[in-house]
């Protein structure tokens, strides 16, 4: 069931005690907190992948300090080919989401016409708590919701398994 305390992602992680999931599906965000990086990324090629910076860091440290505790973080992406430029910038910063610990995989949209997708981008924890993803129309953050409903949590599981199993791990899909 629905439910309205939406905790944040350190919360949320730092709950999990064997497996963090993300699906992500959209090909285009627009949350401001890489509004800047995009931009500069859209004007130069390059992308800030230092792990210790001020736009990482938080990240980078609570994926660490997850991993370390022995839960799996895997997140899978849907991408459509050839791929916007959200998803090439997204995928030129993923080696830092690697170096943290996350395991990553690419699904061509393509390939995933008959597996049954939830509506919104997801995290699920431990296959019991999900955290929902809205977005706007144009990518912005429209803020999360909590389900603890089983069926709900079985359909992302379902729906994330699918995807991995025909997904190319970030290291061998070429954009």
């Amino acid at each position: 069931m629905p439910r309205s305390d939406v905790p944040g992602f350190d919360v949320l992680l730092d709950s999990a005690h064997h497996s963090a999931l993300h699906l992500e599906m959209r090909d285009g965000y627009g949350v401001a907190e890489e509004s800047a990086g995009f931009a500069h990324w859209l004007e130069t090629g390059k992308r800030n992948v230092d792990p210790d910076s001020e736009y990482w860091a938080f990240w980078t440290g609570l994926v660490h300090r997850t991993v370390a505790r022995g839960v799996s973080v895997r997140r899978a992406r849907i991408v459509s080919e050839p791929l916007s430029d959200y998803s090439r910038y997204s995928h030129a910063g993923a080696a830092v989401n690697i170096a943290a610990g996350e395991e990553i995989r690419y699904l061509p949209r393509r390939q995933a016409s008959d597996i049954a997708l939830p509506g919104n981008d997801f995290w699920l924890i431990d296959g019991r708590l999900v955290r929902w993803n809205h977005f706007t129309g144009n990518g912005a953050s429209a803020g999360g919701e909590m389900s603890d409903d089983p069926v709900v949590a079985a359909l992302c599981s379902s729906a994330f398994t699918a995807v991995w199993e025909r997904a190319v791990p970030y290291e061998e899909y070429k954009p």
